[in-house]
């Protein structure tokens, strides 16, 4: 009768004289016997092995007085999966076809295995034989957790526009661990937009928005391990949003900006987009070389006004908008006072109508003797910055750029009314007198 591979064999070296029983015992467990009732079962030591560690398939429960230990890879008891026969007599073990080198039954009927691998996961039998030639099975399973190399994060795009594209992100790992996902460093929250495949290695957002830009990584862990992949950023490009002008140094209503004469006035173009967007700045539709987010209007005047509009544009979202306001040269509120120097004038000497706080942007003044008349008119000082005599005038009258009056060689009848009259750039006109009264 041919032995079975892996029986013990009674003419190898160390037999002893009970050599035909234990030749009997290897029989029998290479063969079928239905098992006696027996409480047996198998703990792994560690109970959650990390690849490369050492692990004991303890046995708990054995009966006394065993004659041979069979351990098996597998679920049922096939030849092929036969790791190791032992004898308990005489301590000998066997190799069998699913023998690698790094296992051993110990005396107590235990199996060890030496640097474990991933692909030693799975279901152990244990078959013993005692001396009334019973055998008996007890099952048990191991799996051993592999340490995990960092995954690959791909991406179906890094920049992305805003309501148009969508987010692809795969976790690609060998591993067979959990994955988990991070945005920014932190888990990232399961929200209604957030798309998972069932093994949770596909991220997918639809029609992206701009606060889902950021850093995402994902990491795949086991109990014994965890490993986290390089950020991967993505950039959402939006906007231009709301395209505003702002102002400094200048007094606005609604949409229209008013500046004072030969102010200073800066047009600022405000808006969300990134990135930056391009500017264009018009004037009454006709473009300006101007490229900057802001426009400056110096020295302002009658002929600046009018109607400012800024686009700005993203190149990478291909949207514009625009923002427009109306510019107009305001009104300073004229505080003009006139005051004779000297304050008391005596006749035969001169006397000079001081004027103060006259309009910035005036245009041009005349002066009356009495009320503002054409035939009461002294003298009218012109755009040009010269003054012409008015029919009241007698040669005695000067006038002056800051709107004064010089009278010279007073005489009694120059006493009484004098009026001031002005008019501005803006054809704003404003009149003012003032009572002199001359002394002997």
């Amino acid at each position: 009768m041919a032995l079975p591979r892996g029986s013990w064999d009674p003419h190898r070296r160390g037999s002893r004289p009970w050599k035909g029983l234990l030749l009997t015992a290897a029989i029998l467990l290479s063969a079928w016997i239905p098992p006696a009732p027996a409480l047996l079962n198998i703990l792994a030591i560690p109970q959650e092995p990390a690849e490369g560690d050492n692990v004991t398939l303890l046995v708990r429960g054995l009966p006394g007085e065993l004659l041979a230990y069979n351990w098996y890879r597998g679920t049922n008891l096939n030849q092929a999966h036969l790791i190791l026969s032992y004898i308990i007599i005489t301590a000998d073990e066997t190799p069998g076809p699913a023998y690698t080198g790094r296992e051993a039954v110990r005396p107590d009927g235990s199996l060890t295995l030496r640097n474990v691998l991933p692909e030693d996961s799975g279901s152990y039998i244990l078959q013993t034989l005692n001396k009334q030639f019973q055998t008996d099975i007890a099952y048990g399973h191991l799996l051993v957790y592999e340490i995990l190399a960092p995954p690959l994060l791909l991406a179906n795009g890094t920049e992305l526009v805003e309501r148009r594209d969508t987010i692809h992100l795969l976790c690609s790992t060998p591993s067979a661990g959990d994955v988990r996902w991070f945005f920014n460093g932190e888990p990232l929250p399961i929200g209604s937009r957030l798309g998972l495949t069932p093994d949770k290695r596909i991220l997918v957002r639809h029609n992206v928005r701009r606060e889902e830009a950021g850093a995402y990584q994902c990491e795949v862990w086991n109990p014994v391990s965890v490993s986290r992949s390089d950020p991967v950023n993505l950039t959402v490009y939006y906007g231009p949003d709301r395209v505003a002008i702002v102002q400094e140094s200048a007094f606005r209503t609604g949409c229209t900006v008013e500046a004072e004469f030969d102010a200073s006035l800066t047009l600022w173009c405000v808006t969300r987009s990134c990135p930056d967007p391009e500017y264009t700045w018009s004037f009454n539709g006709r473009t300006l070389e101007n490229t900057t987010s802001y426009l400056n209007i110096s020295g302002m005047t009658k002929d600046k006004e009018g109607t400012y509009t800024c686009i700005a544009k993203n190149p990478m979202t291909e949207l514009s908008g625009s923002a427009s306001v109306l510019v107009k040269m305001s009104v300073a509120t004229s505080a003009m006072t006139i005051v004779p120097v000297p304050a008391k004038p005596t006749e035969g000497r001169d006397v000079i109508l001081s004027v103060q706080g006259y309009p910035k942007d005036l245009l041009v003044y005349a002066w009356y003797r009495g009320t503002a008349s054409e035939p009461n008119r002294l003298l009218s000082q012109l755009p040009s910055g010269n003054w012409i005599a008015g029919p009241a005038h007698t040669g005695r009258e000067l006038g002056f750029a800051n709107c004064s009056l010089l009278i010279q060689k007073l005489n009694l009848t120059d006493t009484g009314r004098y009026t001031l009259k002005t008019v501005t750039l803006q054809g704003k006109t404003e009149t003012l007198d003032v009572q002199l009264q001359v002394s002997k």
